[in-house]
């Protein structure tokens, strides 16, 4: 009986293996990838996050991460979700550290200048940086464009896209990844 699971984990480590070099030499095969570990690290993650929004945030950045740092990736033996949660680990930490920090300025800065003219401000910006984000979006592929803003504009599930597109959830899900690739690279956003 043992033999038979430790003969399972060696070929489910082999099948995986396989999948990571292939995707080493073709980008576009990364998809495999995705979809197989997508609901793994979205679930680590949105236990660490408490928060829907922020965690699928995470999750979309540490499958950013690894596809630009997928041909670095050496093979050592452990499945492929560990080093998507390290990233995810170390995304999480960033993110904590960042808020930490941008909330220390707020409260210096609130301290310095406290007027209702500060706040008519950011929410300007706030409003042209969502604006900017909309065109964005329109400009998407069609079928990205329809995800994401069923997405995130309509708060739809992954499934009830799939549902209401005719699609599989890993299609969406690719769908969704790649139109938060477009939108990173139509932002400038070079740090992932």
């Amino acid at each position: 009986m043992k033999a038979r699971a430790t003969a399972k984990i060696d070929a489910d480590y082999s099948a995986e293996r396989t999948l990571v070099q292939a995707a080493q030499r073709d980008r576009s095969r990364f998809a495999d990838l995705y979809e197989a570990n997508f609901e793994r690290v979205y679930a680590y993650v949105v236990r660490r996050v408490r928060d829907r929004d922020e965690a699928q945030d995470v999750t979309a950045d540490v499958f950013h991460l690894a596809l630009k740092s997928l041909p670095r990736f050496e093979w050592r033996g452990v499945p492929f979700a560990a080093w998507l949660f390290r990233i995810a680990a170390n995304e999480i930490a960033d993110r904590s550290k960042s808020v930490a920090r941008r909330r220390a300025h707020e409260l210096e800065n609130s301290s310095q200048a406290t007027y209702a003219g500060d706040e008519t401000v950011s929410s300007i910006d706030e409003a042209e940086r969502r604006a900017r984000l909309f065109k964005l979006v329109e400009r998407l592929p069609r079928e990205q464009s329809r995800v994401i803003t069923m997405r995130f504009a309509e708060d739809k599930s992954i499934r009830e896209i799939a549902t209401a597109l005719g699609r599989s959830e890993g299609s969406v899900k690719q769908l969704q990844f790649r139109a938060m690739q477009n939108l990173r690279v139509r932002l400038g956003d070079t740090n992932g």
